[in-house]
């Protein structure tokens, strides 16, 4: 079970607005989403979470590139809406190193695969998704959520924690 939601904040505080995420396919599509509900370029944050396996913030200021951080990777790459999330930059790859990966492949299925199959289901061994937390730690600083903070957050809890940091629990809960 997924849970999302936009908080915008506005001259009168946090505004909340549940939100689908079925026509969101890409981070570009999120931080359009997100800066749809803030027509004054105001901080918007989204936040997702999967039932107690993963959370993640995406933050969208302005016209500024979405800053993100994901509980747990790993959880989150299991998920489409985490997988959204999941970009290149974030988990610190080089773009397009998926596509290197195709040439090394044996196609015509006539070879033993070699390695274990417990890597393969992960994605493979150097380039599996790390089951701990990525992206910018320090991305709700500001807001009254410290670097620290943020990376004890038990998934479970973590949305109502942040809002209530921010002062938004109760916007949140209209929409939850």
């Amino acid at each position: 079970m997924y849970f999302a939601a936009l908080l915008a904040r506005t001259e009168d505080g946090w505004e909340a607005s549940d939100t689908e995420l079925d026509d969101v396919e890409t981070l570009s599509d999120l931080a359009d989403l997100a800066r749809e509900a803030s027509p004054e370029d105001d901080t918007v944050l989204v936040l997702i979470e999967q039932e107690d396996a993963w959370f993640g913030v995406v933050r969208i200021d302005g016209e500024d590139d979405p800053r993100i951080y994901v509980s747990d990777a790993a959880a989150a790459a299991r998920s489409s809406y985490g997988e959204i999330l999941l970009t290149d930059e974030l988990l610190g790859r080089e773009p397009g190193d998926d596509d290197a990966d195709l040439d090394s492949l044996d196609l015509d299925g006539t070879e033993e695969p070699d390695g274990d199959s417990e890597d393969d289901e992960d994605g493979g061994g150097a380039d599996a998704v790390p089951h701990s937390p990525v992206g910018d730690s320090e991305i709700l600083d500001d807001l009254g959520v410290g670097e620290k903070e943020l990376k004890s957050l038990d998934a479970e809890d973590a949305l109502s924690t942040i809002a209530e940091a921010l002062g938004a629990s109760e916007v949140l809960e209209t929409v939850r």
